[in-house]
């Protein structure tokens, strides 16, 4: 009998039991061109997750797609359980916030059957506006000036005192501001759009955009909504609005339209990119089986690639600040088309850029390619200094001359760790991060497992296992 194994152990991991989320032991195994994660709980046995099918991205993204941690000005909590249970943020963490969201509510005129949040009618509510201005003041003392700050929900449009929550968002040095909606009142209420426009400088719409087809949209949002986000982008485009389609992807659902969407998306003048966020196995998630359902960031990548003919794989490319969660790919649009950027810069340009940047103009090649490629009259280190604005990870608030971004077209994929998928390393490096009240960032892959809700009696019921766990060992070490 073969002494051999039939993977390659690539690693080893801490993760937590998907039935207990108890912190457990792991490894990541490669077979096959696949990675697996497999865990074992002293409760509830072995479980072997699929992580990514494709190892050569995988590898490539650990290896060599990262960066040095740029950390938070201010950590909120001290470490004493051990990650995830000390969260808040606190100085294990490796990662500051490209992206802080402020929820204002829970209350939704929507009840999607994917939902995160657990969101709906069904609960009233909304964050007071002192409330708020203090998750405001959170996010700018552990940040100093935010990259992006994103106010979300529920649907953060239906609180009555929103274009105040604006206007303090505004009072205070905040550099990209976004609005994570559904589209119903942009769609229904022109008045509000029109309102919604006065903000226009350094504000973008991230709509809610998971299909093209109406039953896709009935089985991830319950409702029949493409004619009322078709109405929603009429009024955007209307009014010049930076817009980016968020698609909630699901395997056997919508991730057959991914290129659709795309090529749709560039049609479209407010339209500034397309994020793709592969389902995250947490809060209201009815009808989802992860044995069927569950997608990777390198199948949805892998998915892009095949339906999409603008992009190839040396255009999408992972993140450096969280290489495990993040991928994108950059483009020109021009007349409604896009020609691909990302293809042209060496990963050293995006690994060794300062904070949510590019260094380019120490490339004497890339500045002259950089000058080519946007056919101004302009120096090229000035074209370089355009590319050192567009190429991140997020969008930056300043404009630059001669190209503006609505030029710009960004496609992201953003995968949210779950309880299958939950990699202690990759958790440390998140950096979309949600504000508390109490003045804690949570990263969003922990607060939906441990921090969301009544969650917290789980957590708190962890961190008593972990202490009990680890009181024997400590007595008998006292006592030798």
């Amino acid at each position: 009998m073969s002494k051999v194994r039939p993977y390659l152990f690539y690693d080893y991991a801490v993760s937590v039991c998907s039935s207990c989320l108890m912190r457990v032991e792991a490894k990541i195994l490669i077979q096959d061109d696949c990675v697996y994660l497999e865990k074992w709980c002293p409760e509830h046995g072995r479980e072997r997750v699929l992580i990514a099918d494709d190892a050569a991205y995988y590898r490539a993204a650990r290896e060599s797609w990262i960066k040095p941690p740029e950390l938070p000005r201010h950590f909120a909590t001290p470490q004493r359980f051990g990650c995830p249970y000390d969260c808040g943020l606190c100085p294990e963490h490796m990662q500051h916030a490209c992206l802080s969201l402020i929820e204002l509510t829970d209350h939704c005129n929507l009840r999607c059957p994917i939902c995160y949040a657990d969101s709906g009618p069904h609960r009233p509510g909304f964050r007071d506006l002192e409330t708020i201005e203090r998750m405001l003041d959170a996010v700018v003392k552990t940040e100093g000036e935010p990259d992006v700050v994103q106010l979300s929900g529920g649907e953060p449009t239906l609180h009555p005192q929103f274009f105040e929550v604006l206007d303090a968002a505004r009072r205070r040095p905040i550099r990209h501001l976004m609005l994570n909606t559904n589209g119903l009142r942009i769609a229904r209420e022109p008045e509000f759009v029109r309102r919604l426009a006065e903000y226009r400088k350094g504000f973008e719409v991230y709509l809610q955009f998971d299909s093209l087809r109406e039953g896709a949209l009935e089985t991830l949002r319950g409702a029949k909504l493409r004619e009322t986000r078709m109405r929603a982008l009429d009024a955007l485009d209307a009014h010049d609005l930076s817009t980016t389609l968020v698609v909630t992807v699901m395997r056997g659902v919508n991730d057959d339209e991914l290129g659709a969407i795309i090529d749709f998306a560039k049609s479209r003048p407010s339209v500034r990119g397309v994020t793709f966020q592969p389902v995250q196995a947490a809060g209201r998630i009815e009808g989802y089986d992860p044995a069927r359902h569950r997608l990777t960031l390198t199948e949805v990548r892998r998915r892009i690639l095949e339906q999409s003919p603008v992009f190839s794989a040396a255009d999408l490319v992972p993140v450096p600040c969280n290489p495990d969660c993040l991928a994108m790919a950059y483009a020109l649009k021009q007349g409604g088309e896009l020609v691909p950027l990302t293809r042209h810069v060496e990963p050293r340009v995006l690994i060794e850029g300062s904070r949510n940047s590019i260094a380019v103009e120490r490339d004497p090649a890339l500045r002259e390619l950089v000058f080519k490629l946007f056919s101004t009259a302009n120096s090229p280190a000035a074209s370089a200094q355009h590319l050192a604005s567009l190429l991140c990870c997020l969008p930056q608030v300043e404009t630059v001359p001669d190209l503006g971004y609505r030029d710009v077209f960004r496609i992201i994929i953003m995968q949210f760790l779950d309880a299958h998928s939950f990699d202690l390393r990759a958790v440390k490096k998140s950096c979309v991060q949600i504000a508390q009240p109490n003045g804690e960032l949570i990263p969003f892959d922990t607060y939906n497992l441990f921090y969301r809700d009544d969650r917290r009696d789980l957590l708190q019921s962890l961190r008593e296992r972990h202490d009990r766990a680890w009181a024997q060992p400590r007595a008998e070490e006292t006592s030798r």
